[in-house]
């Protein structure tokens, strides 16, 4: 099977890419630029160098493949654009499109506090405002499936594993930003979450055995902030401090603070285990253990996340 990822040089994409090549699949990788271009090859996979911003030859990728999977993050309203003239492209083929989302789109504001509310793929809810248009581009791929083009999405946790994980190194940025590790308020808002690798396997089985219309979650474990934190600290040797959601914005980034570090996001894989017979290893399944990876404590500066930034931006 020709496939072709966009988002490839990413953390998540490194890893499904790299699962693909191994599986013996023809993997194609977007890049924007050689350095990008080297990190696809890298990985197994033949590198194609474009600009997102040119969409008519980014479209024109399309027909030599079997597959497309979306991993890239671009802001919302760009994203949509350019997922629907894919699907365009697709339509009729019978081609497989895997767009990747989040269960940040479920997430629930709690300022640190536990929930009780935890969901599997097609339970209902409510998405909060900031987070609501990435409802309407899964809607969009899944509706896809009744126009002839073999779509499903993937909405993965909090994802950690290889001393790669935003979230933990968000943890570390704090306390190199305040002195301390921090999280908001009491800390017990808890994430699930799955190890990258694990991520990768579902990848590879929705491609191979994926249904048109389906939304997989992939889902090992969960942990609230403060556990993760504490456990950062202790590695770090210094304390935990609880802040507020203004403070998490200060710390962070106006998303990473309020729908991140200050919600419930609980989640459970039941289609996903059913459909795929998706089972993530119990050799990766403590988070904490991430928690003491040295590679987290990298001086590097803190990127913002590409959904942040001002203008589209392929991750």
């Amino acid at each position: 099977m020709r496939s072709l990822i966009f988002g490839g040089t990413g953390y998540i994409g490194r890893h499904v890419t790299a699962r693909l090549a191994a599986d013996g699949l023809d993997v194609t990788g977007f890049a924007r630029n050689p350095d990008g271009a080297g990190t696809i090859k890298a990985c197994g996979a033949r590198p194609v160098i474009g600009d997102m911003s040119r969409l008519d030859d980014v479209i024109a990728l399309l027909e030599a493949q079997d597959a497309v999977i979306w991993i890239a993050q671009l802001m919302l309203d760009e994203e949509h654009r350019v997922v629907r003239a894919m699907l365009d492209a697709l339509r009729g083929t019978n081609k497989t499109f895997i767009f990747t989302s989040g269960t940040s789109l479920l997430s629930e504001r709690t300022d640190g506090e536990w929930s009780e509310n935890t969901y599997a793929e097609d339970d209902a809810f409510v998405p909060r405002k900031q987070i609501a248009p990435r409802l309407a581009i899964e809607n969009m791929v899944r509706e896809a499936a009744g126009r002839g083009v073999r779509a499903m999405v993937v909405r993965p946790p909090l994802v950690w594993g290889n001393g790669g994980s935003k979230v933990i190194s968000d943890l570390y940025h704090s306390a190199r930003a305040t002195g301390a590790v921090c999280h908001v308020g009491r800390g017990l808002n808890v994430y699930s979450n799955v190890h990258v690798e694990d991520l990768a396997d579902l990848f590879s089985r929705a491609l191979d055995q994926g249904v048109a219309g389906a939304l997989y979650h992939a889902v090992s474990g969960e942990a609230n902030y403060r556990s993760m934190a504490e456990r950062v600290a202790q590695t770090l040797g210094v304390p935990t401090r609880g802040v507020t959601v203004a403070e998490a914005i200060d710390i962070w980034d106006k998303f990473t603070g309020p729908i991140v570090f200050s919600s419930c996001s609980r989640t459970r894989s039941r289609r996903a285990r059913a459909e795929l017979r998706w089972r993530p290893s119990p050799d990766r399944a403590d988070i904490l253990e991430e928690c003491a990876n040295p590679a987290y404590a990298d001086e590097a500066p803190r990127d913002l996340p590409a959904h942040v930034r001002v203008g589209p931006r392929v991750a």
